[in-house]
Protein backbone atom coordinates (compact mmCIF):
# COMPACT_ATOMS: atom_id res chain seq x y z
CA UNK A 1 0.00 0.00 0.00
CA UNK A 2 2.80 2.37 0.91
CA UNK A 3 4.65 1.77 -2.36
CA UNK A 4 1.48 2.20 -4.43
CA UNK A 5 0.74 5.54 -2.76
CA UNK A 6 4.28 6.69 -3.40
CA UNK A 7 4.11 5.64 -7.04
CA UNK A 8 0.82 7.49 -7.47
CA UNK A 9 2.33 10.64 -5.98
CA UNK A 10 5.40 10.30 -8.23
CA UNK A 11 3.23 9.94 -11.32
CA UNK A 12 1.01 12.87 -10.32
CA UNK A 13 3.94 15.20 -9.63
CA UNK A 14 5.75 14.13 -12.79
CA UNK A 15 2.62 14.75 -14.87
CA UNK A 16 2.11 18.17 -13.28
CA UNK A 17 5.69 19.30 -13.74
CA UNK A 18 5.81 18.01 -17.32
CA UNK A 19 2.66 19.98 -18.03
CA UNK A 20 4.15 23.11 -16.49
CA UNK A 21 7.44 22.68 -18.33
CA UNK A 22 5.63 22.19 -21.60
CA UNK A 23 3.37 25.19 -21.28
CA UNK A 24 5.74 27.35 -23.28
CA UNK A 25 9.04 27.11 -25.13
CA UNK A 26 9.46 30.81 -25.79
CA UNK A 27 12.62 32.53 -24.48
CA UNK A 28 12.51 33.58 -20.82
CA UNK A 29 12.87 37.35 -20.26
CA UNK A 30 11.73 39.91 -17.74
CA UNK A 31 8.59 40.26 -19.88
CA UNK A 32 7.60 36.62 -19.37
CA UNK A 33 4.26 36.24 -17.63
CA UNK A 34 2.53 33.63 -15.51
CA UNK A 35 3.40 31.90 -12.26
CA UNK A 36 5.59 29.25 -13.91
CA UNK A 37 7.42 31.40 -16.48
CA UNK A 38 7.81 34.69 -14.61
CA UNK A 39 7.94 33.79 -10.95
CA UNK A 40 9.74 30.44 -11.14
CA UNK A 41 11.67 29.88 -14.37
CA UNK A 42 12.69 33.52 -14.89
CA UNK A 43 13.90 33.85 -11.29
CA UNK A 44 15.83 30.57 -11.60
CA UNK A 45 17.47 31.95 -14.71
CA UNK A 46 18.26 35.27 -13.08
CA UNK A 47 19.69 33.61 -9.95
CA UNK A 48 22.00 31.33 -11.98
CA UNK A 49 23.25 34.26 -14.09
CA UNK A 50 23.87 36.36 -10.97
CA UNK A 51 25.83 33.54 -9.31
CA UNK A 52 27.76 32.94 -12.55
CA UNK A 53 28.84 36.59 -12.59
CA UNK A 54 30.43 36.08 -9.17
CA UNK A 55 32.66 33.44 -10.77
CA UNK A 56 33.72 35.46 -13.81
CA UNK A 57 30.66 34.55 -15.94
CA UNK A 58 31.34 30.85 -15.40
CA UNK A 59 27.87 29.39 -15.82
CA UNK A 60 28.94 25.91 -14.73
CA UNK A 61 29.99 27.19 -11.33
CA UNK A 62 26.80 29.24 -11.22
CA UNK A 63 24.74 26.04 -11.61
CA UNK A 64 26.88 24.17 -9.06
CA UNK A 65 26.49 26.88 -6.41
CA UNK A 66 22.80 27.29 -7.26
CA UNK A 67 22.29 23.54 -6.74
CA UNK A 68 24.09 23.62 -3.38
CA UNK A 69 21.95 26.58 -2.25
CA UNK A 70 18.77 24.73 -3.25
CA UNK A 71 19.91 21.66 -1.33
CA UNK A 72 20.64 23.77 1.76
CA UNK A 73 17.20 25.40 1.53
CA UNK A 74 15.41 22.04 1.43
CA UNK A 75 17.75 20.48 4.01
CA UNK A 76 15.19 20.72 6.88
CA UNK A 77 12.74 18.77 4.71
CA UNK A 78 15.42 16.19 3.91
CA UNK A 79 16.29 15.82 7.61
CA UNK A 80 12.60 15.23 8.38
CA UNK A 81 12.39 12.67 5.59
CA UNK A 82 15.57 10.94 6.78
CA UNK A 83 14.32 10.62 10.36
CA UNK A 84 10.97 9.34 9.11
CA UNK A 85 12.62 6.77 6.84
CA UNK A 86 14.83 5.55 9.71
CA UNK A 87 11.77 5.04 11.91
CA UNK A 88 10.00 3.29 9.02
CA UNK A 89 12.99 1.00 8.49
CA UNK A 90 13.12 0.02 12.16
CA UNK A 91 9.48 -1.12 12.22
CA UNK A 92 9.70 -3.05 8.95
CA UNK A 93 10.11 -6.41 10.74
CA UNK A 94 6.84 -5.69 12.58
CA UNK A 95 5.17 -4.65 9.31
CA UNK A 96 6.31 -7.89 7.68
CA UNK A 97 5.01 -9.85 10.65
CA UNK A 98 1.61 -8.21 10.20
CA UNK A 99 1.65 -8.98 6.48
CA UNK A 100 2.40 -12.61 7.26
CA UNK A 101 -0.32 -12.72 9.91
CA UNK A 102 -2.91 -11.20 7.59
CA UNK A 103 -1.74 -12.88 4.40
CA UNK A 104 -5.22 -13.77 3.16
CA UNK A 105 -6.33 -11.62 0.21
CA UNK A 106 -10.00 -11.32 1.14
CA UNK A 107 -11.39 -7.82 1.72
CA UNK A 108 -11.97 -8.23 5.45
CA UNK A 109 -8.43 -9.48 6.15
CA UNK A 110 -6.82 -6.76 4.02
CA UNK A 111 -8.88 -4.11 5.81
CA UNK A 112 -7.67 -5.49 9.14
CA UNK A 113 -4.09 -5.41 7.84
CA UNK A 114 -4.43 -1.74 6.88
CA UNK A 115 -5.87 -0.89 10.29
CA UNK A 116 -3.06 -2.69 12.11
CA UNK A 117 -0.42 -1.04 9.92
CA UNK A 118 -1.88 2.41 10.50
CA UNK A 119 -1.93 1.73 14.24
CA UNK A 120 1.71 0.61 14.11
CA UNK A 121 2.74 3.71 12.13
CA UNK A 122 0.90 5.99 14.57
CA UNK A 123 2.54 4.38 17.62
CA UNK A 124 5.98 4.72 16.00
CA UNK A 125 5.32 8.32 14.89
CA UNK A 126 5.81 7.41 11.24
CA UNK A 127 4.20 9.09 8.24
CA UNK A 128 4.20 6.48 5.43
CA UNK A 129 4.12 9.12 2.68
CA UNK A 130 6.90 11.30 4.16
CA UNK A 131 9.33 9.76 1.68
CA UNK A 132 7.43 11.42 -1.15
CA UNK A 133 7.97 14.97 0.13
CA UNK A 134 11.53 15.48 -1.18
CA UNK A 135 10.42 14.17 -4.57
CA UNK A 136 7.45 16.54 -4.64
CA UNK A 137 9.81 19.46 -4.03
CA UNK A 138 12.72 18.39 -6.24
CA UNK A 139 10.86 17.47 -9.44
CA UNK A 140 9.54 21.02 -10.06
CA UNK A 141 13.02 22.35 -9.28
CA UNK A 142 14.53 19.99 -11.85
CA UNK A 143 12.04 20.99 -14.54
CA UNK A 144 12.43 24.69 -13.70
CA UNK A 145 16.21 24.34 -14.11
CA UNK A 146 15.70 22.55 -17.43
CA UNK A 147 13.38 25.34 -18.62
CA UNK A 148 15.68 28.09 -17.36
CA UNK A 149 18.68 26.70 -19.26
CA UNK A 150 16.88 25.72 -22.47
CA UNK A 151 14.88 28.96 -22.70
CA UNK A 152 17.56 31.48 -21.64
CA UNK A 153 19.93 32.12 -24.54
CA UNK A 154 22.92 33.16 -22.45
CA UNK A 155 22.65 30.00 -20.31
CA UNK A 156 21.93 27.78 -23.30
CA UNK A 157 25.11 29.02 -24.96
CA UNK A 158 27.15 28.91 -21.75
CA UNK A 159 30.17 26.62 -21.47
CA UNK A 160 31.85 24.77 -18.62
CA UNK A 161 34.97 22.67 -19.07
CA UNK A 162 34.25 20.56 -22.20
CA UNK A 163 30.50 21.17 -22.01
CA UNK A 164 28.04 23.45 -23.71
CA UNK A 165 25.42 23.62 -20.99
CA UNK A 166 22.45 23.74 -23.36
CA UNK A 167 23.57 20.59 -25.23
CA UNK A 168 24.18 16.96 -24.35
CA UNK A 169 27.58 15.86 -23.05
CA UNK A 170 29.37 14.75 -26.24
CA UNK A 171 31.66 12.36 -24.33
CA UNK A 172 29.02 10.89 -21.97
CA UNK A 173 31.22 11.71 -18.97
CA UNK A 174 28.55 13.53 -16.94
CA UNK A 175 25.90 10.82 -17.46
CA UNK A 176 28.37 8.22 -16.15
CA UNK A 177 29.33 10.36 -13.14
CA UNK A 178 25.67 11.16 -12.43
CA UNK A 179 24.80 7.44 -12.53
CA UNK A 180 27.74 6.51 -10.28
CA UNK A 181 26.87 9.05 -7.59
CA UNK A 182 23.18 8.16 -7.84
CA UNK A 183 24.16 4.55 -7.12
CA UNK A 184 26.43 5.59 -4.22
CA UNK A 185 23.69 7.77 -2.75
CA UNK A 186 21.05 5.02 -3.09
CA UNK A 187 23.41 2.31 -1.79
CA UNK A 188 24.26 4.33 1.33
CA UNK A 189 20.58 4.95 2.04
CA UNK A 190 19.62 1.31 1.57
CA UNK A 191 22.59 -0.11 3.51
CA UNK A 192 21.18 1.17 6.79
CA UNK A 193 17.89 -0.73 6.28
CA UNK A 194 17.48 -3.62 8.74
CA UNK A 195 15.94 -5.78 6.01
CA UNK A 196 16.54 -5.89 2.27
CA UNK A 197 14.10 -7.02 -0.39
CA UNK A 198 13.73 -7.11 -4.14
CA UNK A 199 12.20 -3.64 -4.25
CA UNK A 200 15.14 -1.94 -2.50
CA UNK A 201 17.65 -3.80 -4.66
CA UNK A 202 15.75 -2.87 -7.81
CA UNK A 203 15.63 0.80 -6.79
CA UNK A 204 19.34 0.86 -5.91
CA UNK A 205 20.28 -0.54 -9.31
CA UNK A 206 17.40 0.85 -11.37
CA UNK A 207 17.69 4.54 -10.47
CA UNK A 208 21.30 4.94 -11.70
CA UNK A 209 20.33 3.23 -14.96
CA UNK A 210 17.38 5.60 -15.42
CA UNK A 211 19.55 8.62 -14.59
CA UNK A 212 22.26 7.50 -17.03
CA UNK A 213 19.98 7.03 -20.03
CA UNK A 214 18.02 10.21 -19.24
CA UNK A 215 21.25 12.21 -18.89
CA UNK A 216 22.28 11.11 -22.38
CA UNK A 217 19.50 13.21 -23.90
CA UNK A 218 19.12 16.24 -21.60
CA UNK A 219 21.20 19.44 -21.48
CA UNK A 220 24.53 19.11 -19.68
CA UNK A 221 23.30 21.64 -17.12
CA UNK A 222 20.70 19.12 -15.90
CA UNK A 223 23.31 16.34 -15.74
CA UNK A 224 25.56 18.69 -13.77
CA UNK A 225 22.67 19.33 -11.37
CA UNK A 226 22.23 15.57 -10.89
CA UNK A 227 25.94 15.09 -10.19
CA UNK A 228 26.07 17.86 -7.58
CA UNK A 229 22.79 16.94 -5.89
CA UNK A 230 23.77 13.27 -5.54
CA UNK A 231 27.21 14.15 -4.17
CA UNK A 232 25.43 16.39 -1.67
CA UNK A 233 22.94 13.60 -0.91
CA UNK A 234 25.74 11.09 -0.28
CA UNK A 235 27.45 13.49 2.13
CA UNK A 236 24.12 14.23 3.81
CA UNK A 237 23.45 10.52 4.27
CA UNK A 238 26.88 9.95 5.83
CA UNK A 239 26.22 12.86 8.21
CA UNK A 240 22.59 12.17 9.18
CA UNK A 241 22.10 8.47 8.45
CA UNK A 242 25.56 6.93 8.51
CA UNK A 243 24.81 3.29 7.61
CA UNK A 244 28.06 1.99 9.07
CA UNK A 245 27.35 3.63 12.44
CA UNK A 246 23.69 2.55 12.40
CA UNK A 247 24.60 -1.06 11.62
CA UNK A 248 27.25 -1.12 14.37
CA UNK A 249 24.71 0.23 16.87
CA UNK A 250 22.08 -2.25 15.65
CA UNK A 251 24.52 -5.17 16.00
CA UNK A 252 25.59 -3.98 19.46
CA UNK A 253 21.94 -3.73 20.54
CA UNK A 254 21.18 -7.21 19.20
CA UNK A 255 24.26 -8.62 20.97
CA UNK A 256 23.23 -6.93 24.23
CA UNK A 257 19.76 -8.45 23.96
CA UNK A 258 21.24 -11.89 23.26
CA UNK A 259 23.61 -11.54 26.23
CA UNK A 260 20.69 -10.50 28.44
CA UNK A 261 18.65 -13.47 27.25
CA UNK A 262 21.56 -15.84 27.92
CA UNK A 263 22.05 -14.36 31.40
CA UNK A 264 18.35 -14.88 32.18
CA UNK A 265 18.47 -18.47 30.92
CA UNK A 266 21.63 -19.11 32.94
CA UNK A 267 20.02 -17.67 36.06
CA UNK A 268 16.95 -19.88 35.53
CA UNK A 269 19.11 -23.00 35.15
CA UNK A 270 21.09 -22.09 38.25
CA UNK A 271 17.91 -21.52 40.25
CA UNK A 272 16.48 -24.83 38.97
CA UNK A 273 19.63 -26.73 40.00
CA UNK A 274 19.51 -25.04 43.40
CA UNK A 275 15.94 -26.22 43.98
CA UNK A 276 16.84 -29.77 42.92
CA UNK A 277 19.69 -29.93 45.45
CA UNK A 278 17.27 -29.11 48.23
Amino acid sequence: MKHSKRNMVMMAVASLTLLLAGCSTSPITNHSTGIWDHWIVYNFSRAIIWLSNLFGNNFGWGIIVFTIIIRIIILPLMIYQTKSSMKTAEIQPKVQALQKKYSSKDVETQQKLREEQQKLYAEAGVNPVAGCLPLIVQLPILYALYAAVSRTEVLKAGTFLWLQLGDKDPYFILPVIAAVFTYISSWLSMKSQPTQNGMTTMMTIGMPVIIFFTALSVPSAVSLYWVVTNIFQAGQTMLLQNPFKINREREAKAKAEQDKKRAIEKAKRKAYKGRNRK
